[in-house]
């Protein structure tokens, strides 16, 4: 066998496995709701997998099919607790992959850090509308909190969101590290 249809065969196979861990924890969590973030971490780790081997194109693939899948698994009823996925936080590790393997300045990096902190906030609107739609309550706070909260939700996404996007951007990073360690274990 080639050289090069191995690693492809390989490529696919990482894929394959990012795709299906990430699907299958998606959607209980977007099924149960109350699993919802533990289903987008380990979705967001699974798409780490490719990406620790420089697969970039079956990174795509993989975020790609996760989306399509997650919705035919049943995420369709609950369409907009699957958004922010799709916007931000699966395609984040490609594109963090993306600009650690093509950019060897330091100044791009911190230009990214911004766009990424902005891409971050503008997720983090779109969520406010489309999975709160457009009003944050419940029962945990005093009502009065929640009026605060809806007033300034700007400022709370600029200023707060902002800040978690940017320590989110560093965590996501070291995971990468830590997955690219676990996946260089396996031998091919």
């Amino acid at each position: 066998m080639p050289k090069n249809n191995r690693f492809n065969s390989f490529e696919i196979a990482l894929s394959g496995i990012s795709c299906g861990m990430a699907v299958l924890f998606l959607s209980l969590g977007i099924l149960s709701g109350w699993l919802l973030a533990t289903g987008y971490f380990i979705g967001v780790l699974a798409m780490m997998i490719p990406l620790s081997k420089d697969f970039f194109k079956g990174g795509f693939g993989a975020y790609v099919g996760t989306c399509i899948l997650t919705v035919i698994m049943g995420a369709a009823a609950k369409f907009w607790d699957l958004v922010p996925f799709i916007m931000f936080f699966g395609v984040h590790p490609l594109v963090n992959a993306l600009i650690n393997k093509k950019t060897g300045k330091v100044w791009i990096k911190w230009v990214a850090v911004i766009v990424k902190a902005v891409w971050f906030d503008c997720t983090l609107i779109a969520a406010y509308y489309l999975v709160f739609n457009g009003l944050v309550g419940g029962s945990m706070l005093p009502q009065n909190v929640y009026d605060t909260v809806n007033k300034y939700i700007y400022l709370f996404i600029f200023t707060v969101g902002t800040l978690v996007g940017v320590i989110y951007d560093f965590l996501v990073m070291r995971c990468q590290l830590a997955v690219n360690a676990v996946v260089a274990r396996i031998k091919k």
